[in-house]
């Protein structure tokens, strides 16, 4: 983590303060002053730093405090972003929790997407999460404007496991798991997170998503209101740690 979240995780001060710290040359990290040049090295705001270093700030050593992770229902309407944008209320709003501002989410949803979100302030567990190569499957329940034919059912599975080719992209989608629910009802899920990836998907096979709701991610399953929020248990948290 970067030093001058460290002390903002640490104390009570903005990043605006942290900052003026690290420069005045108030911290210490494993002895070395900040600030100034240590063997050709300058112990900077971006300088990364860990839990086991030694971090000092007035004499005081510096204790992160412990991490959050929150699982919310997203209702339509609302912006996967820490501040209000294009005439759409912010997700963070109505999450009356204490240093808010702290917080970021592990896989946004689209606007007019519903469902499960994960929120941390934890970066090294988000990164567990969304990059692809950690494999971690989202499962969408979609509602199409076009009817799934049985005679297209087999292929169709089929295509999504191969991958589908997205307007502008030079690779194939990585593979997906396609189950058809009924005709205009699939459950698909995937391990990775483009740009409008499902919405695309299913645009390239000629159909459209009327409606988009994602019910899982990894081993943690939506279970609580539209709206409404809960803090994730530590077998689900230890869940995305591989």
């Amino acid at each position: 983590m970067r030093l001058d979240k460290y002390i903002c995780k640490s104390t009570e001060l903005t990043k605006a303060e942290a900052v003026e710290r690290i420069n005045a040359g108030e911290v210490l990290v494993n002895g070395l002053m900040s600030g100034v040049e240590n063997d050709g090295d300058i112990i900077n705001a971006s300088t990364q730093v860990h839990e086991n270093n030694c971090i000092f700030l007035e004499g005081q050593r510096l204790k992160t405090r412990a991490f959050r992770y929150l699982l919310l229902h997203k209702p339509a309407g609302v912006i996967c972003s820490s501040t209000d944008e294009k005439g759409y209320p912010s997700l963070f709003n109505d999450l009356a929790i204490d240093r808010v501002q702290e917080l970021h989410i592990a896989g946004r949803l689209d606007v007019d997407t519903t469902g499960l979100v994960l929120i941390t302030d934890d970066g090294r567990w988000t990164y567990n999460i969304t990059v692809p190569t950690k494999q971690c499957k989202k499962v969408y329940r979609v509602l199409l404007s076009t009817s799934i034919t049985d005679e297209a059912k087999d292929k169709l599975v089929a295509r999504f496991k191969m991958g589908i080719e997205l307007q502008g992209e030079l690779q194939l989608t990585l593979p997906a798991h396609l189950e058809i629910v009924t005709d205009k009802e699939v459950l698909l899920t995937i391990i990775e997170g483009k740009y409008h990836q499902v919405k695309r998907m299913f645009a390239a096979i000629g159909n459209r998503v009327v409606a988009l709701h994602r019910e899982k991610i990894g081993d943690v399953a939506l279970d609580v209101e539209v709206g409404e929020w809960r803090y994730l248990t530590q077998t689900e948290v230890a869940s995305f740690i591989k």
